[in-house]
């Protein structure tokens, strides 16, 4: 059976602040914006997003986000009947992030999103937890067509993307943003580089990606020639999360990620502000968002208690194959879509009892049939 499942888990969210005053004041103001902005890029550094929401609340290249305004009533029509009488899930804000190849600048559709997650914030406590849905995994499109499911980003931009969510995970999720590759690269460099421990094993295919994204890009490359701890630059560190050709395949790519935002957040937390208010600037452009100030605002109005407490991945390790699904391609697969369904809701809202909606059941089915004809599962 084929393994090509690809979990690109960079995550969002962003920061406020004002540093005017005098004395305790203006001291405490200047320490809370950089707390702020750190916040923003732990959050970001989770999916490299919302590093751009500290720089729209703050006013700086409002006029180059992309904002967009979504269709809510088509939005509303993929929520699932009865979710959104479901109080398990009040109390929670739940987003999606989408990273897709900056290279061609196509931000609002017609490219696959790499990078699908969904971030749940509780309003109360201020926990997030972050689940990355695998690109490659086999549900409905929103449309009664069933492919790998960043194909619905390709046909539809961030509305069919977030309908496709919505109907085949039992979600409520109203709001997006969407980033460009290219951001990981800059928030590394502008950072000054993150410190990761490569193996022998991943030298060769890491030189290898960066050299296709230099020439991409049009950009110079410092090969990696040694193993061990060492600073990788924004190129270095974006090839590094793209490795995919060692033991654990997809799987141990999406720890890769992990990895180098994780420690993102490490050299973020020792940034000057100035430094991390050029990390904002220099991905604002590439990114597209439902998000206006008043959402932002809103979503900052709890900033202080923001922490990720954890993060995992959908179809659950337990529940999901993979295999080729005909000209579809190799696809992972929810082995039962509904049971799937119920360990992300006791996972994002501890709903140990969740009952999935008739609609992800009949989906379920679908892909069950789906499977059993082209695996013999």
């Amino acid at each position: 059976m084929s393994n090509r499942y690809d979990d690109e888990l960079r995550g969002n969210r962003s920061s406020r602040g004002s540093s005017r005053g005098t004395g305790r004041k203006g001291a405490k103001r200047k320490n809370n914006k950089k707390a702020l902005i750190i916040l923003g890029i732990e959050i970001a550094v989770l999916a490299v997003l919302a590093v751009i929401f500290y720089v729209v609340f703050v006013g700086v290249g409002v006029d180059k986000v992309q904002k967009v305004n979504l269709d809510e009533e088509k939005i509303a029509s993929s929520v699932n009947s009865g979710v959104e009488d479901n109080e398990q899930m009040t109390g929670y804000t739940n987003i999606a992030l989408f990273g897709v190849d900056g290279r061609k600048g196509e931000l609002e559709k017609k490219t696959r999103s790499d990078t699908i997650i969904i971030a749940s914030i509780n309003n109360e406590t201020g926990d997030i937890k972050l689940v990355s849905v695998y690109r490659d995994t086999y549900l409905n499109l929103s449309n009664d067509s069933y492919n790998k499911c960043n194909t619905a980003y390709a046909a539809g931009g961030p509305e069919q993307a977030i309908s496709m969510l919505n109907m085949n995970l039992d979600m409520d999720i109203t709001d997006f943003v969407t980033i460009g590759f290219g951001g990981l690269t800059d928030v590394v460099n502008e950072l000054g580089g993150v410190e990761i421990d490569i193996e022998e094993s991943e030298i060769p295919h890491l030189n290898n990606y960066q050299s296709t994204m230099a020439d991409e890009l049009g950009m110079k490359y410092t090969p990696v020639t040694e193993t061990g701890l060492q600073t990788l630059d924004g190129l270095q560190a974006t090839a590094y999360c793209r490795i995919r050709y060692t033991a654990g395949d997809d799987f141990r790519r999406a720890e890769r990620q992990r990895t180098v935002l994780m420690a993102i957040l490490d050299k973020a937390k020792t940034a000057s502000t100035g430094e991390l208010e050029r990390v904002a600037k220099k991905v604002f452009s590439e990114t597209y968002t439902s998000f206006d100030l008043d959402g932002i605002i809103k979503l900052l109005s709890n900033v202080s208690n923001y922490k990720v407490v954890e993060n995992d991945g959908f179809p659950t390790a337990d529940y999901r194959t993979t295999g080729t699904m005909g000209k579809k391609g190799s696809c992972v697969i929810p082995k039962d879509l509904a049971t799937n369904v119920k360990w992300l809701h006791e996972f994002l809202f501890e709903d140990a009892g969740y009952q999935v909606s008739d609609s992800v059941q009949k989906y379920s089915d679908k892909i069950a049939a789906d499977a059993a004809e082209y695996l013999g599962e």
